[in-house]
């Protein structure tokens, strides 16, 4: 198995994710009005996403002012400042505070900045209260964005308490096109109320099985295997999402035989799959 969960004070100093070629880069920045960071990540390409507040972000020469429009991950849909290969960010706090995620992920072609803003995001509805499933996906990175990004895909999704997402249980760790394609990913997890919890599985064929207790601020990154998720009742859930393909962008979920009879109880399950494609 490919995964490592790291608890929410691990977060400072960045890092590059390594299981495989398709690595992901995570950071946290918290910064109040001016203070601000300059990163430039070598052999990826980034999104920065403006949990709470509003942010300054620099690319190279090119100015985005006013990033960032919700006092938190609840209060509407996020911002994003898409940074290049090869580039230098800088991102400097313009609020009484603000949290930024700074992800990305290899690629090998260098493209241009640009911003999007959160009503030109792109959301889908998918499961139910009934099948104890529902979640909201947000994309903020997504296929819309084909030719202007590599293979780094960015989203948000909002469980409410009791549901499971990432399910019907799905892989994506083998290349294997039109039935599968080979995808990195990452969870970072927050909980309304911030106490709350929430239950992370990973399993693959030859029965290894592993389960992490979920909490406001952790982040779990694996390569391998079935990857369910669950918020507890009472806690409704919410992930940032990061994908980075290593031979292409488009994402294609093999889900676990066993369960594919739930792909057609759980509503939304293939509106989820061609946002994804």
């Amino acid at each position: 198995m490919h995964h490592q969960m790291i608890r929410s004070s691990s977060h400072a100093d960045g890092r590059i994710l390594d299981g495989r070629e398709a690595s992901i880069h995570f950071q946290l920045l918290r910064l109040s009005r001016g203070q601000g960071a300059t990163l430039s990540v070598a052999g990826c390409e980034l999104a920065v996403v403006v949990l709470s507040g509003t942010c300054e972000v620099q690319v190279n020469a090119e100015r985005f002012a006013g990033v960032g429009r919700r006092p938190d991950v609840w209060s509407g849909a996020g911002e994003v400042v898409y940074v290049p290969l090869g580039a230098v960010v800088s991102v400097v706090g313009a609020s009484e505070a603000a949290e930024v995620a700074v992800v990305g992920g290899r690629t090998r072609e260098v493209r241009q900045p640009f911003r999007v803003a959160p009503e030109e995001v792109e959301a889908v509805e998918v499961g139910s209260l009934e099948t104890h499933s529902r979640r909201r996906i947000v994309h903020l990175l997504g296929q819309r964005h084909a030719g202007r990004v590599g293979n780094l895909l960015v989203s948000e999704l909002y469980a409410d308490g009791g549901c499971w997402s990432g399910y019907p249980p799905h892989k994506h760790d083998t290349e294997n096109p039109p039935e599968e394609t080979d995808f990195a990913e990452l969870y970072h997890y927050r909980f309304r109320p911030e106490s709350g919890f929430g239950a992370q599985l990973v399993y693959d064929r030859s029965g290894a099985s592993e389960a992490y207790v979920t909490r406001s601020g952790d982040t779990f990154y694996f390569t391998r295997g079935y990857h369910p998720t669950v918020t507890s009742p009472g806690h409704d859930e919410y992930l940032l999402t990061v994908l980075v393909g290593r031979h292409g962008r488009s994402l294609i979920q093999n889900f676990q035989e066993e369960h594919r009879g739930l792909m057609a109880v759980i509503p939304g399950i293939d509106a989820m799959r061609k946002k994804f494609r």
